[in-house]
């Protein structure tokens, strides 16, 4: 099939990724190939499959699906800017607690309530072996962070080596990882910038490797060896999820110098990694203020050539721990209103402990609303539908239709039955709030008859 215009000018595509025969959706997508994944992202999101190819081999949409996965129990989806506003959810035990069964629950409520994508984020214990039952139960993508694992493998950060990291992220991409976060962007040079903040380095992957790199006084190994981690990824079709190693961990931190120096580096590793066929998303802050958001967002759409963002909220306030669910989902919601493609959740647990089965919950609930809105705003066609169709229910005192339409049906539902006496509530034209008396709509509708009524009498009757 011919490439079309999009295709032959897809960005710095080298000759020999488009000479070597395709394996990633985006190789695939720059020969002008339409793939089953690409018709099953075209049908979930209501569009033309030519446009899914056609914003594939630029670089602006990724479908993370690795071969093995898409051949065992995985649902494709599209991750950017053509595409709805999709969530991620976090899960993974600590050193401390949680085991695979613990985990395979949390990755069902989180499916179950609509997380489009799941990170196994584990640090102890038997990860293969988590991870293995994360992938084959798992329908939507599954993304992981490799140093973690290969952490575990040695007595001291000091001791990693770059073959034992490149082991690490082989072994994970023949085990089906969809999409890694490589923390390849944070740099020798960049680590005196952050000695002014308040937090620091808050990401664990980039900690560990501002750890390594002051200890070497050597360069960031996965930013060093960055064409054969993107060598691993090609040949399974791993999607890089470039990581935010220097995103704030608090308000005052936020859109500093150490920030935009990497988002700088991530833009270039952006280009290297569309350069060997491989598909890239980027992440993103963190904390920021609400003044700042569409800013940082503008920058990286700018410096990162439109490859889709993946923010982890942003919070917007850091005065409410036990809340970070709610902090986090104002700024997901403005940021995937200005452009963010994937929202990463954030639980009530953030920064207090490791989220349970109902922290999960309240964590994707959260940001399905955020990610919803965004849409709205968007203007994304059929976005309100559901809107519009609840409100005419609500109005209607379709209680059942109500239930169906929401996000959480078992929390509506609940909050409703529990204050009115079992059995009535079906009937009832009114909530527990108002009672018959005071319910606005009921009354508005009693006006509407009553004024319909009267406008019938005194119409003049021709004869």
């Amino acid at each position: 099939m011919a490439c079309d215009m999009n295709t032959a000018t897809a960005p710095h595509s080298s000759q020999a990724a488009e000479a070597a025969q395709p394996v990633t959706q985006l190789e695939f997508a720059r020969q002008g190939v339409l793939t089953d994944a690409m018709r099953r992202v075209a049908e979930r999101e209501g569009l033309d499959p030519a446009i899914v190819r056609q914003e594939t081999a630029r670089g602006r949409l990724i479908i993370p699906a690795n071969v093995h996965h898409l051949a065992d129990s995985l649902d494709p989806i599209g991750i950017g800017l053509a595409a709805s506003v999709k969530i991620n959810a976090n899960m993974g035990n600590s050193a401390v607690t949680s085991n695979v069964d613990e985990e395979l629950k949390k990755l069902h409520m989180a499916v179950h309530y609509g997380a489009d994508t799941v990170m196994d984020l584990s640090t102890g214990g038997s990860i293969p072996e988590i991870r293995a039952a994360i992938l084959h139960a798992s329908p939507v993508p599954v993304g992981t962070v490799p140093i973690y694992e290969a952490v575990t493998r040695v007595r001291r950060v000091e001791d990693l080596t770059p073959d034992m990291l490149l082991q690490v992220i082989e072994e994970q991409a023949v085990q089906g990882v969809d999409y890694m976060t490589i923390h390849a962007g944070i740099l020798l040079e960049y680590l005196p910038l952050v000695q002014r903040r308040i937090t620091g380095i808050v990401s664990r992957g980039g900690s560990l490797l501002a750890q390594w790199m002051a200890a070497h006084r050597a360069q960031n190994p996965l930013y060093e060896h960055f064409d054969a981690i993107s060598d691993i990824l090609r040949a399974h079709d791993v999607a890089y999820s470039l990581g935010d190693s220097l995103r704030p961990g608090c308000l005052a931190d936020a859109s500093d110098e150490a920030q935009l120096a990497e988002l700088k580096t991530l833009g270039e590793l952006t280009e290297r990694a569309w350069a060997k066929g491989v598909q890239v998303m980027v992440e993103g802050p963190g904390h920021v203020p609400m003044d700042q958001l569409e800013a940082n967002v503008r920058l990286q759409q700018r410096y990162c050539h439109e490859a889709p963002f993946y923010t982890l909220g942003p919070l917007v306030t850091d005065v409410a721990p036990g809340y970070d669910h709610i902090t986090s989902a104002i700024g997901a919601a403005m940021v995937g209103w200005y452009g963010s493609s994937l929202l990463c959740y954030v639980t009530p647990k953030e920064h207090l402990g490791l989220p349970n089965e109902d922290d999960v919950r309240q964590g994707v609930i959260a940001y399905k609303i955020a990610a919803h809105a965004a849409d709205v705003a968007r203007g994304r066609r059929g976005a309100r539908e559901r809107d519009d169709a609840l409100s005419r229910a609500r109005f209607g005192f379709d209680w059942e239709r109500q239930f169906a339409l929401a996000l959480d049906p078992d929390t509506a539902r609940r909050m409703h039955d529990e204050t009115l006496p079992d059995g009535f509530y079906k009937e009832a034209k009114f909530c527990s709030m108002c009672g018959p008396k005071f319910c606005s709509m009921r009354i508005s509708q009693t006006t509407s008859k009553a004024l319909e009524h009267a406008a019938s009498v005194d119409a003049p009757h021709t004869g």
